[in-house]
Order: structure tokens, then C-alpha cells, then sequence
């Protein structure tokens, strides 16, 4: 067949260990061979973000405010053991909340359903959505480890030099102390895109922090989104026959549990990190879920919403076989293919997208899988390595083109 053309190139960040070999096999595979692909690439393996300063970050993040879509694999966020491990300069920040920080959105994870592989919780009948915060927070927090005695305070000095002091704790030896922050544009920006990606699908939007503890900085994300609710949203939602509601994260995971899913949870940016990961696992694998980040301005960026997958990538050196689900990486090249074509008025591409999912979900369906599903799997499995389930999916692709 002739490759499909593309008028806009799509931005292409590359990432580490053995999701980034999996990203060159997926494009070498699945997609190249059908798809004249154009890509603004940006090497975002963690040597080369720590050879450029972490630059090569920022310019990818701007240049997908620029093209409006990226697709990014899965990268490094360093800590004392990789410091180790890589000659760096400095212990880098998440690249992940880099990119959020620039293109101020809102990461919406869900995960991939397959007939056959049924959540651990049983009565979970449709998907949870979880619309995570992508700013500030731990991700953009300032440490300190205390040396020894001494007072610590939250110091405030407005721009007309008046200053607020709040103590913090008195040490009587070494510590340790973390500074947060958040602002009100970016809480702001985060519910108006919660409210609206549940309008868009016509689902109920749960929220949740710990405003009883938190009598500040969470109580004001619950006092945002109520009165963007009731001043900009509440008719809309009771027309679309659908809710808003909000209870304490704690409650809200007791709630979870006992749903039958098909609903948004929004969540502050840790709290999503964490949560989404435990819907990805009782629903399958981590491996099974999709991300995407929509800032307020209409960018897009997909990625899987797992990490690097070590442990495969140290047996790859070795020059054993690995069985690596691709999955999440697989969907986060349709869902930014999908969306180019969307965007671009190209069918052709969109189609090819969403041809390139089925072929995939049909394949784990006729029991062709890696090997970290076929526990999973109600019926008859073949664990494959990942070429050979990435092969098994092209076989199924062809029967669809």
C-alpha cells in the first residue's frame, strides 16, 4: 500500500533503557512501513538531557506548543542510584513535570480493556479515568536536608518587600524539610480541563484531596473547583445528566473500589501518580494504560504511563530475549497519529491509528501475548518475546488494511 502522507510533523521524544528499544522496533515495525512519517525529534535519554543541561527537555516542550502534538517514550527521572549508575552532572527533575510545568496541563490516564483480561476488582464494568494535576507539588519541590539544630519557617517576601513569617519546626538535631507550592492560574487550568474532558465524554467527574488535614493548600484546589462548578459548569453537567462530586481522597478510594467504574477521578499531581498506577495494576498491567496530556491551549502530548522497564532493558544487554509489553507505548503512537490526523483533516491517518489499537487488542484476544498477561488471561495463552508479539500484531494489522 502507498504510505500515508503527513503534513505536519509530529514531535518525537525519545527516552531510555528498554522502552526506548521498543519505541525504534515500534516505529521500524508498525508504523514506518505504512506511515510517511515526520517527526521534529528530540533525543530526551537521560545522557543527552544531561549533556545539554536538560535543555533538549525545554525545546521539546516547546516545540510541541508549536506543532500542538508529541508523542513521548517513557524516560529516566534520576535519584541517588542512578547518579551512581550515569556519570551526571546533577540529579535532574522528572522530564515528565518539566514538560507539564511549560505546557501547563492536564494528564489524563485510562487504561486499555481487552476481552479476555478482566480487573481484579470484579464488579469494575468500565474504565476509570484518572485527570491528574501536572504542576508544581512534589515535582517542582525545593529540599532541604537539616544539618543539625535549628529553627526552620515558611518565609514569604512580597514584591514590596513585606514579608510573612510562619514557623515550621524547631530541630534539636538533623532533619529533613520540603518546600511546595502551587498557583491559582494552574489550579484553575487543571478543573476547567477536568470539567470539560467530562463533558466531552459525558462522564461523572469525582474530586478529591485532604482538605481536612490540608486546611490550605488542598482545601484551596477543593474551594477552585466548586466555584468554577457552580458559576461556570453546573448547567452543563445537569444537562448533560451527569455530576460533579467531591469527598476526601481517602473516601474516594474506598468509593472506587466499591464502583463499577465508568467515571473521572481528578486528583492533585503526586496523588495521581500514585492512583493511576493502582487502577493501570487492578486492571490489568501498567503496561495497559494510556496517557495523555491536553494543556488549556490545545497541545497534545501521549506516553505510556509506566517507566523504563530496568529490569528487561539490563537481560537486553545481555543479549537475552525479553517479553516487554508494548502496549501503552504502541497506543501512545496511535493516539498522537490519531489526533495529528484529526487535527490536519488527514482520515487516512486516523484510521490507520485506530486500525493499529484493534490490530493490537485482537491479538492478546486470539492469545497472542507477552508474558506478563497471560496470568491474566481467561483462556488459551502464548507468552511471546516482545519482537514476536509485535510481529503477531503486524499479521493481525494486515487482515485490517
Amino acid at each position: 500500500m502507498e504510505k500515508i502522507r503527513m503534513s505536519t510533523p509530529l514531535v518525537e521524544m525519545d527516552g531510555d533503557e528498554m522502552t526506548r528499544v521498543l519505541w525504534q522496533k515500534i516505529k521500524d515495525k508498525l508504523i514506518e512501513p505504512y506511515v510517511a512519517l515526520e517527526t521534529a525529534y528530540y533525543d530526551l535519554g537521560l545522557m543527552h538531557r544531561d549533556e545539554t543541561d536538560d535543555q533538549v527537555t525545554v525545546d521539546a516542550a516547546e516545540a510541541t506548543l508549536r506543532y500542538g502534538v508529541a508523542v513521548k517514550c517513557a524516560t529516566i527521572t534520576p535519584n541517588a542510584q542512578r547518579m551512581d549508575e550515569y556519570p551526571l552532572k546533577q540529579m535532574w527533575k522528572s522530564p515528565n513535570a518539566t514538560i507539564r510545568a511549560i505546557l501547563d496541563g492536564t494528564v489524563f490516564r485510562e487504561p486499555v480493556l481487552v476481552n479476555g483480561i478482566n480487573p481484579c476488582v470484579q464488579n469494575w464494568k468500565k474504565p476509570i479515568t484518572i485527570a491528574r494535576h501536572a504542576y508544581g507539588d512534589v515535582y517542582k519541590g525545593t529540599e532541604f536536608r537539616v544539618p543539625g539544630a535549628g529553627d526552620a519557617s515558611l518565609v514569604f517576601t512580597q514584591e514590596n518587600g513585606n514579608q510573612t513569617r510562619l514557623p515550621i519546626h524547631t530541630f534539636n538535631g538533623k532533619g529533613i524539610l520540603q518546600g511546595l507550592y502551587n498557583t491559582d492560574e494552574s489550579i484553575e487550568s487543571f478543573a476547567h480541563a477536568c470539567f470539560q474532558f467530562a463533558l466531552s465524554t459525558r462522564q461523572d467527574l469525582w474530586f478529591s484531596t485532604k482538605d481536612t488535614i490540608s486546611k490550605v493548600y488542598d482545601h484551596h484546589f477543593k474551594d477552585v473547583f466548586a466555584a468554577l462548578y457552580e458559576e461556570t459548569y453546573k448547567t452543563d453537567f445537569e444537562k448533560a445528566g451527569i455530576s460533579y462530586f467531591y469527598t476526601l481522597i481517602d473516601d474516594a478510594v474506598a468509593r472506587v473500589i466499591r464502583s463499577e467504574g465508568g467515571f473521572i477521578w481528578a486528583l492533585k499531581n503526586y496523588d495521581g501518580d500514585v492512583m493511576s498506577d493502582m487502577v493501570a495494576t487492578a486492571f490489568g498491567s501498567l503496561a495497559m494504560m494510556t496517557s495523555v496530556l491536553v494543556s488549556p491551549n490545545g497541545q497534545f502530548e501521549y506516553e505510556a504511563a509506566h517507566g523504563t522497564v530496568t529490569r528487561h532493558y539490563y537481560q537486553h544487554r545481555k543479549g537475552e530475549p525479553t517479553s516487554t509489553n508494548p502496549v501503552a507505548t504502541i497506543f501512545a503512537w496511535t493516539g498522537a497519529l490519531n489526533k495529528r490526523g484529526e487535527l490536519d483533516g488527514i482520515t487516512a491517518l486516523s484510521q490507520f491509528a485506530k486500525k493499529l489499537e484493534k490490530a493490537t487488542l485482537q491479538t492478546i484476544e486470539q492469545g497472542k501475548m507477552t508474558k506478563d498477561l497471560v496470568p491474566l488471561f481467561e483462556g488459551d495463552a502464548t507468552a511471546l518475546t516482545s519482537d514476536g508479539f509485535l510481529d503477531a500484531i503486524v499479521e493481525t494489522l494486515h487482515t485490517l488494511l
